[in-house]
Order: structure tokens, then sequence, then C-alpha cells
């Protein structure tokens, strides 16, 4: 019995938790594409390309940022992937400047898919293919999947990097626990998950644990589970 190509991706991803560079190459070996990159941008975390497998994926998500559109951006924004499976047949796209640009990219087709934790807006993933493709329903929910897993090391990695986001006293460990059972209800998500919002909202305001958790249970910050948008209370 042959290995299953989702399962492979998802252990790769996990080994490149140590070494960030590689966390898109493991969409090769999964989807019927050319190249794979990823990045980070918007409120939370700084514009810059993760993990490219070529050069051509690198110069997309260069021109995305340049030009500031591109299907990256409208994964992000709109919080869903955005497939483009045969650029040469398609009438128009939202991004002018883009299509133009990658014009002698000899790009065919292109996906994108947004990087997202909970309420937490991270990046995006970006799919090229020199030929037009189509990726099945279940080949989009696999990446978006992937596209979870990798959204959990960004923001890992990231906040390792800041002493403040973590709790420093037997009491703030307290609140913070009961601050994530609150935000574990209001998402319905798994009380690991509920935490790392937390952490990763302290880290995007340069504010400690223990901070947040209170706003959180005295009700001044509540995390929405319908758009996901952070929704702060007076």
């Amino acid at each position: 019995m042959g290995t299953d190509p989702f399962q492979m991706a998802s252990e790769s991803l996990a080994k490149a938790e140590g070494l960030i560079t590689g966390l898109a190459r493991p969409f090769l070996a999964l989807l019927p594409i050319s190249g794979a990159s990823v990045s980070t941008f918007g409120s939370l975390l700084a514009s810059e390309t993760i993990s490219a497998t070529d050069e051509r994926a690198g110069r997309v998500d260069e021109l995305q940022f340049d030009l500031g559109e591109g299907p990256c951006w409208d994964a992000l924004q709109n919080r869903r992937p955005v497939l483009e499976p045969d650029l040469a047949h398609t009438e128009s796209t939202p991004w002018p400047a883009f299509s133009h640009a990658i014009q002698t990219e000899e790009i065919a087709a292109i996906f994108a898919f947004p990087l997202i934790f909970g309420p937490l807006e991270i990046g995006a993933i970006d799919l090229y293919s020199l030929r037009p493709v189509h990726l099945s329903i279940e080949q989009q929910e696999q990446t978006l999947a992937l596209s979870t897993i990798v959204s959990r090391i960004l923001l890992r990695n990231a906040l390792k990097q800041d002493d403040e986001v973590e709790p420093r006293t037997p009491y703030s460990r307290r609140l913070i626990h009961q601050a994530t059972g609150m935000v574990l209800a209001q998402l319905g998500i798994q009380s690991e998950d509920a935490y790392l919002i937390i952490q990763a909202r302290a880290y995007a305001e340069n504010r400690s644990m223990q901070d947040v958790a209170k706003d959180v249970l005295e009700r001044r910050l509540r995390f929405a589970d319908d758009s996901g948008s952070i929704t702060e209370v007076p």
C-alpha cells in the first residue's frame, strides 16, 4: 500500500518547523503545480517571502508586494482561496498590473490560499503552474488543511522571538488559563489554539499575555466566530 501524499506533506511540514525556509516544498509533492511560495504580510507579521521553491515563485511574491495587488492579497482579505486554473482563457482579473507583470514568467495557472489562524491574518501561500491545471475539491481542502499547519508554525516561530508574550507569574498563568477557556468557547477551537491566539494578540500589540487575558476576562475583548474578525467591546 502506497503512502498517502497528504500525510507525507503533513509530516514534511512538521519536520520543516525548525527550518521555515522549507515550508513551501511539501506542496509540490501534493499538488500538480510547478512552484510554491509562503509569505507573511498584513498587520501581524512583517511582509516577506518566508519560503519559495524556485526563483520564479519568489519573483511572483515580490511582484505582489511591490504592486500591492495580486491573488495573495485577495486570498487573505477575503479569507478564501483564489483559483485561476487557466490564465490564458481568463477574460479579466482584479489585478491588472500584476497580471501584466507576470506575462514574462510564462505562468499558465495561479492559486493563492490564505494563511489564517482563527481571527488572525498571517499571509498566504502562492502556487503556480506552467500549464493550465485544475485543483480538485479534495486538493483544495487538503491545501487549506496544510495552510493551517503552516500558520501555526509561522506564529510559533514569531512568538518564540518575543519574551513579552510569555506568562511570568503563577497569577498570570491562572488568568491566561481562564481567558483561554473563554476564547475556546467563543471560537469553538482547541485549547492549544485558543492559547496561541491570545499569545499572538499580545505579540501584535507589544503587550503581555496577562494584559490581554485581563481584557478577555473583563469582556473588553472578545473573538467572534462568525466573520472571523476580532471585536473589541467598550
